[in-house]
């Protein structure tokens, strides 16, 4: 019997097409829609911080801040808020804390700045699973470190691009030829640091964007270890390396990892002192990360073998879009540091519709202003992120020894 053979029915616009008008419209409307949040002669700034937070980043009384803050008055940027309380914009607290650090008594330093003998500290944010929270995560990282007088620099190693779109760098527009990471770890023609390395409108934390071009380096690395000569820098090496150029300008790193186990997140491993993984606190999740822990393992063996060298002060585990009231999740959590035990951080990243709602404008808590949202909403999330950083902060002393 004659079997009837049924044919997908005939499209005007084949697979490539639809693909390609796809990528067009998107592009177009994230671009009309960047343009109408930053519009081409728009900066992005950062908005004024109340005393109290202020002092607390600083690491001052609030009367002590209030007081420099009198005497420093010709050179800050004074504005106040609705009820008439004196507000600080980074730029004040930068001078603040630059000024108590040349001016304070005994053995108190202000600046938080790595000492002699102290290591860079590179911080790789990763997860094999999109949707974890990795780049909101070290965004606000970098972000607190920078608010608390540590020299910061970001690196967006992720071809996507979403850490350089938080701070305001349109990766399809902004971003040029050889103006990623990319420029200066390529195989013949590389750039140094200095020239891919751009400021940011917070003055302790400088920015390497990213951007599709990042891929080139997969691309380019199979065919550059066929035709490795005695002497070249492997692959896994050549972040460390670049790395190098700049280490004397910064205390930490904070390098945002693409979602899969590549070339580039391999060179970010070799290259980092501390490892954070984000894992949201789902079964599938979880086991995603079960997957990506044991081809993590594997690939750094392979590595070690071709004479790669870890060194690493500390691993945590960071639990991000965690729910309190979810059953769960509570059990899931629970789950995980029954096996990981203190490499889990103390501190969950909580769910909150405050981080999404300033994602939609591409700003961070620490950015957008605290009116936008319901008072008890943007307090629950700003407490929250910055119990995460607060421990991240004390494992970087705890990294160069300090108490």
């Amino acid at each position: 019997m004659n079997k009837t053979v049924m044919k997908p029915p005939a499209s005007d616009e084949d697979l490539l097409g639809l693909i390609t008008r796809h990528s067009r419209s998107l592009a177009a409307q994230l671009q009309s829609h960047h343009e109408s949040v930053f519009p081409p002669i728009a900066e992005k700034t950062i908005r004024y911080f109340q005393p109290a937070e202020a002092s607390k980043l600083v690491g001052v009384k609030e009367v002590h801040l209030r007081n420099i803050a009198n005497d420093l008055s010709d050179e800050l940027d004074v504005n106040t808020g609705p009820a008439g309380r004196r507000t600080y914009s980074v730029l004040d607290m930068h001078k603040i804390r630059n000024h108590l650090d040349k001016t304070g008594r005994g053995s108190r330093r202000y600046l938080p700045h790595r000492r002699d003998g102290e290591q860079l500290q590179v911080i790789s944010v990763m997860n094999f699973k999109g949707g974890s929270g990795k780049t909101t995560s070290a965004a606000h990282l970098s972000q607190h470190l920078a608010l608390r007088g540590y020299r910061v620099l970001a690196i967006d190693l992720d071809p996507q691009a979403s850490l350089s779109s938080l701070f305001g760098v349109q990766p399809e527009t902004d971003v040029g030829a050889d103006e990623t990471l990319y420029g200066a770890i390529k195989y013949e023609g590389a750039r140094t640091m200095g020239e891919i390395i751009t400021a940011t409108y917070i003055p302790d934390l400088h920015l390497i964007p990213g951007n599709l071009e990042l891929m080139e380096f997969e691309h380019e690395t199979p065919r550059a270890l066929m035709k490795r000569k005695v002497g070249d820098t492997m692959f896994f090496n050549r972040i460390s390396e670049t790395l190098a150029q700049v280490e004397h300008a910064y205390d930490v790193v904070v390098i945002d990892c693409p979602p899969q186990l590549g070339y580039l997140t391999m060179a970010a491993l070799t290259a980092a002192t501390s490892v954070l993984v984000t894992v949201h606190p789902q079964m599938l999740d979880v086991m995603s990360m079960n997957q990506f822990l044991a081809m993590t393992s594997d690939l750094l063996g392979e590595i070690a073998e071709a004479g790669g060298r870890f060194d690493y002060s500390w691993m945590r585990y960071l639990i991000t879009r965690y729910e309190p009231g979810d059953g769960p999740q509570n059990q899931m959590v629970g789950y995980l540091r029954s096996i990981f035990g203190e490499n889990v951080l103390n501190y969950p990243m909580l769910k909150t519709t405050a981080v999404s709602d300033a994602g939609l404008t591409n700003q961070t808590l620490y950015e957008v202003e605290r009116s936008q949202f319901t008072r008890s909403t943007y307090d629950r999330a700003l407490e929250s992120m910055n119990n995460v950083n607060d421990e991240i902060e004390s494992l970087i002393k705890k990294a160069w020894g300090r108490t």
